[in-house]
């Protein structure tokens, strides 16, 4: 059993305006990430708000997902991680594995993300591959959860990544090397894509 946790909570300095709710193809960024992964082989799907979710929350109305508030969401990726973890075993103790994903990647599908639970192996994290990196979206087997839940400030779960290497098995995904995070790489999405 696998749960998503979509990581909302951001500020989205660099862009000015709350990032999870730019239009694109018809929907925010941070529903289109809710739809694909409500399409997936999981037992819930979850998000973590944090800064702009009074601006947010409006846009979910009516979706099955369990929503969240980080009130440290300033302290950075990590503090959303840990909290997210933490709330979703509080609903589902028996999860196997969790699932991070990312509004800004508007590049996910839903296709990519079921590749990512089918490849689940007990003590393995799945991750997505591109740009000669390792990130997002990304699994983790239900061994990691003590140390996702201690993780802090803006570390995310690449302290982790570099942890375990020996237990990363890569999934390519050349798609996610796109993100949104300025107004330029917004409008290159709408222009471009």
């Amino acid at each position: 059993m696998t749960g998503i946790i979509i990581l909302a909570a951001g500020a989205s300095s660099r862009m000015g305006s709350a990032k999870q709710n730019l239009l694109y193809r018809g929907q925010t960024l941070l529903q289109a990430a809710i739809s694909k992964a409500l399409q997936c082989d999981c037992e819930i799907v979850s998000v973590v708000l944090g800064a702009n979710a009074a601006e947010i929350v409006p846009t979910l109305i009516g979706l099955p997902i369990k929503t969240f508030f980080n009130e440290r969401w300033k302290d950075g990726m990590g503090s959303s991680i840990a909290y997210g973890v933490k709330e979703l075993l509080i609903i589902h103790p028996n999860l196997d594995s969790v699932l991070f994903l990312l509004t800004d990647q508007p590049f996910i599908s839903a296709d990519h993300i079921n590749k990512l639970i089918e490849h689940r192996q007990q003590g393995q994290i799945v991750t997505s591959a591109y740009n000669n990196t390792l990130g997002p979206p990304i699994l983790f087997d239900k061994v990691y959860f003590s140390e996702l839940m201690e993780i802090k400030g803006s570390e995310g779960a690449k302290k982790l990544i570099n942890k375990y290497l020996n237990k990363v098995l890569p999934y390519p995904f050349e798609a996610g090397a796109f993100d949104v995070d300025t107004p330029e790489d917004y409008e290159r999405l709408a222009g471009k894509y």
